[in-house]
This record gives C-alpha cells, sequence and structure tokens, in this order.
C-alpha cells in the first residue's frame, strides 16, 4: 500500500512546506522545527479579516529576521569576543546551550502570559523593549557581564516565534495561513539574507561585536514599535487558537505525552534524537570558518549566507523527494530517504568542517580576527550544498513520519514532547559537551568530525530498525484515533 501522506502543495516560500498528512505547515530550522495548523475542513464563513493584516504579516516577518538575527550574533562575532575575554569553544559551547535551555524554559512562561495579556503585547515586549537587554550587552566589561546580559536578550528572543505563529491564527483562516506562515518566512529570510553579510562588515574591527549588538538592539526596538503600530488583535482570542500557542511553545499534557510512547514508531524516534547533531553544529561553524580556517568573521558572514540559501531551498526539495520515494517504494521509501539523507549530510558535514585542507591548499588558522585567506569558489559550493542538504531528512521523512503514526488528538503533542522537549534538552547538553571536548582536545574541527559528522551515519543505520514497525503503525493510525475518541487509548 503507497504512502500518498506527502503532496508537494505546500507554500516553499522561506523553506516551509506542508506537513504531509494534514494542511499545516512545517519549517526546518537551525534553531529547530516549527509546525503552524492550517485545517483547511474548519468551516470559517463567519471569519472577518482583520484590518491591515497584509502590514502586519510582513511587520512580523521583519521582527523574526531581527529575533534570529539577534541571537545568531554572539555565534557569528564569537572569535572576536573570544579574543576579548580570553575565550575558548567551551564558552561558546555554554552560550549555545544557554539559547536552547531558554527555549525549553521560557517558551511556556512567555506563551502563558501571551494568553493572559494579549500577544501583541507580550510580542512587544520580547521583541521590541526587551532589546534594551542587547544594547546593554554591547558595553559588557567582562565575561561574566555579557554572559549576564545577553542570557536575559535571549530569554525573550526565544519567544517571539510561538507568539508570532499565534498571531496569525488571529489574523488568518486555518485555510490562509499556509500562504501567511510562508510570506512571513520567506519575509524573515529575505531580510537575513541582507542583514547577515551586512553585520559581518564589523568583522574587520575587533570591537565588531559590540556594534553588532548595538545593531540588532536598535534594530529590535524599531521591530516592536512596527508591531505596535501595524498589527491589530482581535479582543476575543478562540480558545483553540490559545491552546496551539501552549503547544508549539513546548506546554503538553503528561497523560497524552504517555500515549505517544505507546505508538513503536515514537518510541524509537525519540532516542533517534541522540543522532541528529545539525543544530549543535550550527552553534559552532562559524568560529571553525573565522578561526580555524583562518577566514575571519567577515567571511563567515558571507559564507552562512550562502547556507542559509541553500538551507530555504532543502524543505521543497526534500519534499520532492520523499515523494519520489514514496510512489516507487511505498512506506519504506521514507525510511531508505532518510538513510540516504542521513550519509550525504554526515559526509559534508566531514568535508567542510574537517577536510577543507583539500579545498582550500595552503590554508592557515588565525585569532578569528585577522583574515588569512578567503574561502574558495568551490568550498562556498559546498556550503551552499550543507545547506541544500540540510532539511532533507526532516522535511520529508522525520516530520511525515511523527503525522502518519500519531493519532489525530495527539498531534501537536507530538510535536512538542519530541521537538521541543526531548531534542531541546539534547541540544543543551550536546552544545556543552561539544565546547568542552574541543578545549580538552585542542581542535573544534576534530570534535565535529567525531560528535557530529559520525552519529549520522551510525543515525543511518539506526533506521533500520524503522523497517519493523513503520508500515504497521501507519495502518493502525485510523483506529489508535478512534480509540482515543472512545478514551480507550
Amino acid at each position: 500500500m503507497p504512502d500518498n501522506n506527502y503532496r508537494p502543495e505546500g507554500d516553499p516560500l522561506g523553506g516551509s512546506t506542508q506537513v504531509p498528512g494534514t494542511d499545516d505547515m512545517a519549517a526546518v530550522t537551525t534553531a529547530g522545527v516549527t509546525v503552524v495548523d492550517g485545517d483547511e475542513t474548519d468551516d470559517e464563513r463567519d471569519f472577518v479579516p482583520p484590518k491591515g493584516r497584509v502590514g502586519a504579516t510582513i511587520a512580523l516577518g521583519v521582527s523574526q529576521s531581527i529575533d534570529n538575527s539577534e541571537g545568531g550574533v554572539s555565534k557569528t562575532f564569537f572569535p572576536q569576543i573570544m579574543n576579548a575575554f580570553g575565550l575558548s569553544d567551551a564558552e561558546l559551547g555554554l552560550l549555545n546551550a544557554l539559547g536552547n535551555a531558554a527555549r525549553m524554559i521560557f517558551g511556556p512562561a512567555w506563551a502563558m502570559l501571551a494568553d493572559r495579556f494579549g500577544r501583541k503585547l507580550i510580542l512587544f515586549i520580547v521583541t521590541g523593549l526587551w532589546g534594551v537587554w542587547t544594547l546593554g550587552a554591547a558595553f559588557a566589561q567582562s565575561w561574566t557581564m555579557l554572559l549576564v546580559l545577553y542570557g536575559i536578550s535571549l530569554v525573550g528572543t526565544v519567544a517571539s516565534e510561538p507568539i508570532l505563529n499565534g498571531l496569525l491564527g488571529s489574523l488568518y483562516k486555518r485555510s490562509e495561513r499556509g500562504k501567511a506562515f510562508g510570506t512571513v518566512r520567506a519575509t524573515s529570510a529575505a531580510l537575513g539574507f541582507v542583514m547577515t553579510p551586512a553585520l559581518g562588515q564589523f568583522g574587520g574591527d575587533p570591537n565588531g561585536w559590540r556594534y553588532a549588538f548595538i545593531t540588532m538592539g536598535v534594530l529590535s526596538i524599531i521591530s516592536g514599535i512596527l508591531i505596535l503600530i501595524f498589527v491589530n488583535e482581535p479582543n476575543k482570542v478562540e480558545k483553540e487558537n490559545a491552546d496551539e500557542l501552549k503547544s508549539e511553545a513546548g506546554m503538553f499534557s503528561l497523560a497524552d505525552a504517555v500515549k505517544l510512547f505507546k505508538i513503536p514508531t515514537i518510541a524509537l524516534i525519540a532516542p533517534m534524537l541522540l543522532l541528529v547533531t545539525s543544530l549543535v553544529l550550527f552553534g559552532f561553524m562559524g568560529q571553525v570558518w573565522a578561526r580555524d580556517m583562518g577566514f575571519g568573521v567577515k567571511n563567515g558572514s558571507y559564507l552562512y549566507t550562502v547556507f542559509q540559501i541553500g538551507a530555504m531551498l532543502s524543505a521543497l526539495m526534500g519534499g520532492f523527494l520523499a515523494d519520489a520515494f514514496v510512489k516507487k517504494f511505498g512506506h519504506k521509501g521514507r525510511i531508505m530517504l532518510f538513510q540516504l539523507y542521513a550519509v550525504l549530510f554526515g559526509s559534508i558535514i566531514a568535508i567542510t568542517m574537517y577536510f577543507y585542507k583539500v579545498w582550500t591548499p595552503g590554508i592557515q588558522s588565525g585569532d578569528g580576527q585577522q583574515v588569512l585567506q578567503d574561502p574558495s569558489i568551490v568550498y562556498y559550493v559546498l556550503v551552499f550544498l550543507m545547506g541544500l542538504i540540510f532539511s532533507i531528512g526532516f522535511s520529508g521523512c522525520v516530520l511525515p513520519m511523527v503525522s502518519s503514526v500519531c493519532p489525530k488528538q495527539l498531534s501537536a503533542t507530538s510535536f512538542a514532547v519530541l521537538f521541543s522537549l526531548i531534542q531541546g534538552g539534547i541540544n543543551v547538553v550536546y552544545s556543552l559537551v561539544l565546547g568542552n571536548v574541543s578545549k580538552a582536545i585542542g581542535s573544534l574541527p576534530l570534535t565535529i568530525l567525531l560528535l557530529v559528522s559520525i552519529p549520522y551515519f551510525i543515525n543511518a543505520i539506526y533506521f533500520f530498525v524503522f523497517y519493523k514497525t513503520y508500515e504497521k503503525d501507519v495502518h493502525l493510525q485510523a483506529e489508535r484515533t478512534a480509540l482515543i475518541e472512545q478514551g480507550k487509548f
């Protein structure tokens, strides 16, 4: 029996794609997985579109791009921060872990505040007013001071995405949310393609990291003002929309979470996430480019922009590849595609992060500030390919597998448990481990090879377990959905 869950009709804007078997839209980013409900079967004939929602959508996209860039400043400019305060890769690991921990811990708290006091107000606070903490970080005189100020700024930055997506639920009918989600992500991505290399121009100055923090703090405040001007939130928010916001922020019922692990495929996906190391890589690859490859911060920002362009296209490509594999091999096609993806992604990480001397002969490492050489055209192409491969495994395989086996009532819970709680917690630990291992052995590229690249090859082998469970669980989905309705699952 073929798996027809995937329909390649999702809006590819900004790297978003349709969640197979549903009308929802999903995006796999360097921060994790985001899903927006878009049920086209709902009867919303009485829905009245609020005024100015196009301007509001663009303002939300600008806000998302600024928050993403604000959260990435410490990674891009860490070589300069390292030199300023005499730090090591262990401190970079701590900064990366802070972002993941803040998302897990404070995401639900902000969601509850948004539900209580209004999404627009809370989004203005965490996106706009909260920018003063980023501004403050620019004037830090010690590592401890920077860690405290930037840590507080991250507490607000991580809150924006679930609240932002929740606002889309008030601005658009469910049947329109896919395009709205795509528009927000396209606006965010387009601005990011300009903002990342623009910030990189500060890379030539040892104090460039301070200027970058000031710039992002000011832009954050401006984006908050844009939200106040252009976003109009309804006075009353439907209970279902409020529940979606909390779910996306990582909140879920413990009883529902326990039910998930009665499904063999879900029970096997949870430990599989231990071998998904890409989200940890993104916190360290700027350090490799700037310091270990001697490209400097400015070239590092260019490389990251090229990676982002490839990643934006990756979700769409993953969907089409999955469609072809499913038509050819049925349910097993997704498993086969993930195994191929894991081998390719593990290989491209090794090639770009460890075996880079093959592509840039005579390369020298530096302190991250100096530009000792520029990346070759071949290396730019390889980084683009790394972005192009990045989300194929999730957009074409993992997300469809989860949505194909979960009872419909547990769909939101499955994403919250697997990708907010479990994967978020794994990333916190891995970031700390990777940074400290790099400091201990004295080689970040070797650490990435051992702890980031090789796990993907192991994951390709691990995926053989799904040949026994996945197809069976797909066939049981409707039965389990009915059992939950009857209170018997």
